[in-house]
């Protein structure tokens, strides 16, 4: 039978160090053990420590897959400048993952298929990473008070906490980092700020960029080019991607304490991303609402 690979196709090789390697020769090595043609495995990150291949075959028979961690390990060491160490592993999210299961007969291998798939979206549904976004943060003009506060919620919620890396206002970033958030298997990737409608902003469309159906409620309108206004207004964004949900919530931090909660539910309710997405908004435009108000824009 085949596999399809649930669109998580990475592979990564941790503890793994390159000295002038040919990554063309590298990636067909991956591939020739998986039965694959030359071409269908590339190399797509090199880090200091791991190499991310990626699998390109959509289905592959599930024998080429099965308890081939160690033959893929034992090919690609003779590759000349590459460097293996006692520690080296793959890890792959998805049903790659069987890469690294040992063979018995196939009912038992589904049956751990399937046991494998719910460890995974437990493991991973617990795993989150909050980014904090934009240039005052990066050249420290503002104190981020929206991350340890995130942090200290999800982790008395029972959620293992990452911080990641500032985000730039530049949409090729924040999708860089989302993916590789994805990749490195956490669960939920919530940034704070960003989300406005001036030509800086781009947090929804970073989530968009990687889930074409993202829900992106607006929380305020605005006549597009008006002021500093590129964007006919502000909105959230929730999309998912495998097992994963990410959330792109506002930068102040008052809303950030009124947004906080209704995620926290959503997530212990497993709402969807759509109805996330409602409910977000839905508490933030109330926000807005009253602040207009306050500014006597409302009429009687």
């Amino acid at each position: 039978m085949g596999l399809n690979l649930l669109e998580k196709t990475e592979l990564w090789v941790n503890e793994i160090t390159l000295n002038k390697t040919n990554l063309t020769e590298l990636a067909n090595t991956v591939a020739r053990v998986m039965g694959l043609k030359d071409g269908e495995v590339l190399v797509v990150d090199v880090r200091p420590r791991h190499i991310t291949f990626d699998v390109l075959a959509k289905d592959i028979p599930q024998q080429n897959i099965m308890g081939k961690e160690q033959a893929i390990l034992d090919a690609i060491r003779v590759v000349p400048g590459v460097t293996l160490y006692p520690d080296s592993y793959i890890h792959s999210n998805g049903i790659l993952g069987q890469i690294c299961a040992g063979v018995e007969n196939e009912d038992e291998i589904l049956e751990r298929v399937a046991k494998m798939t719910d460890e995974l979206r437990k493991n991973v549904a617990h795993r989150a990473i909050i980014f904090p976004t934009g240039f005052e943060l990066q050249q420290g003009l503002i104190e981020d008070t929206n991350t340890p506060y995130l942090c200290e919620l999800l982790e008395k919620a029972g959620y293992k906490v990452t911080v990641g890396e500032i985000m730039s206002d530049d949409l090729q970033d924040i999708s860089e980092k989302l993916s590789d958030a994805l990749n490195r298997g956490f669960g939920l990737i919530v940034t704070t700020g960003g989300v406005g409608a001036e030509d800086k902003d781009h947090s929804v469309e970073g989530i968009c960029s990687i889930d074409v159906q993202t829900a992106t409620p607006y929380i305020v309108k605005y006549e597009k080019g008006t002021g500093r206004h590129v964007k006919d207004g502000v909105r959230i964004g929730v999309g998912t991607e495998g097992l994963s949900m990410m959330v792109s919530l506002p930068g102040p931090h008052d809303e950030v304490e009124l947004a906080a909660p209704v995620l926290l539910q959503g997530l212990r309710e497993n709402w969807t991303k759509e109805y996330l997405a409602d409910q977000l908004a839905a508490v933030l435009a109330e926000k807005w609402r009253q602040k207009s108000a306050g500014h006597g824009h409302h009429t009687h």
